[in-house]
């Protein structure tokens, strides 16, 4: 054989490698319809080159993702080295090829009303979701506390015990004690598990009830301090199961509008005189924050959402050991808060 014509043998048998070798193809989906028409398509096509051909055959807006199966066996690597090696068919054979959409995930905006809770009779004044997000509470005019169940979107518990309006809710940081405060001048302490009042009611504010704040779970694993402010112009700081107060302060010279309890452990009050306090943990003031010419209504720290739910995180891991709870509580306020210190936000009706 000449030198030219071995080449050209070589150069044949080179091209007839690189022909592939074409099937017949039905699409058809899960449900048996047939989707578009018979198709020949090369024998090695690949679960990738499949998923092309359905999106056009489907005129898909997107690039969606689908699995394929020939006899109920999915199509791993492609057609020739998972089924017809096998020797179930042959390149002659026109085979189905189901396809079926995989679950696809996207993160929207929310759109829609998922729920929507009746039961209070008046006006709902304040509401607040557990640190665990199992739960909501809301307080209301109607001089209720209702607890609602998130999981099923229903009502639980009808907390009873306020005379007036209750104006502000708050969960304790483990998640085990909800307070309110009222139109009535008092604090109430409730059981979320069974909606019944803790021991007595919490007594000694002249006025109404304007925010509540709870000591944050890293400083206090026991979680049993609770900072209360008022129309007054005071501050109290309860001992929750002990159900007294450890002290009250009052260097405002009209009414305290909010409290908010810092990861530190300093204590933020705001107030109709214009001015913004800070408090160390025993009461006594560190300093006075001035600049606005109106009321100061609102506060909010930088560390908030992680002070008010602690240990709890996007896990759902729960510490039924107090020293673990405050361990992960302290890494959660410090990952938060970095190299950083904490940042206060003031509004005011200037």
């Amino acid at each position: 054989m000449s030198e030219s014509i071995y080449r050209e043998d070589l150069l044949e048998k080179h091209v007839e490698e690189e022909e592939p070798t074409m099937i017949l193809a039905q699409f058809q989906s899960s449900e048996g319809e047939n989707s578009g028409p018979v198709l020949g398509i090369p024998l090695n096509s690949s679960n990738e080159q499949l998923r092309l051909i359905i999106n056009n055959i489907l005129e898909n807006d997107e690039d969606l993702p689908y699995s394929f199966y020939i006899d109920g066996e999915e199509i791993s690597e492609n057609i020739e080295a998972d089924l017809l090696k096998t020797g179930k068919k042959t390149s002659e054979d026109k085979i189905i090829i189901v396809y079926q959409p995989q679950a696809l995930f996207r993160v929207r905006a929310v759109t829609r009303c998922s729920s929507s809770l009746t039961g209070h009779a008046e006006s709902i004044l304040s509401v607040s979701f557990s640190p665990d997000g199992t739960q909501l509470a809301s307080g209301s005019g109607d001089t209720t506390v209702r607890i609602w169940d998130l999981n099923t979107e229903t009502p639980q518990y009808t907390c009873k015990g306020h005379t007036n309006w209750v104006l502000y809710i708050a969960w304790s940081p483990d998640g085990n004690t909800l307070a309110s405060g009222g139109m009535d001048n008092t604090v109430r302490l409730w059981d979320p598990k069974t909606g019944l009042q803790l021991g007595r009611t919490l007594s000694g504010h002249r006025k109404w009830i304007t925010c509540l704040a709870w000591e944050p779970l890293h400083l206090n694993p026991k979680a049993n301090r609770l900072a209360s402010s008022s129309k007054d112009g005071t501050v109290r700081v309860w001992d929750t199961t002990l159900r007294t107060c450890l002290f009250s302060v009052g260097g405002h010279t009209s009414a305290v509008t909010c409290v908010c309890w810092g990861g530190d452990g300093i204590l933020y009050t705001s107030s109709q005189d214009k001015t913004i306090k800070m408090w160390n943990s025993e009461g006594k003031l560190i300093k006075t924050l001035s600049g606005h010419a109106h009321w100061v209504n609102s506060l909010a720290i930088s560390s908030g959402f992680v002070l008010r739910t602690g240990a709890f995180d996007h896990t759902g891991t729960r510490y039924d050991d107090p020293a673990q709870a405050q361990q992960r509580a302290l890494e959660r306020y410090q990952e938060s808060v970095g190299s950083k210190t904490e940042r206060l936000v003031s509004g005011s009706d200037d």
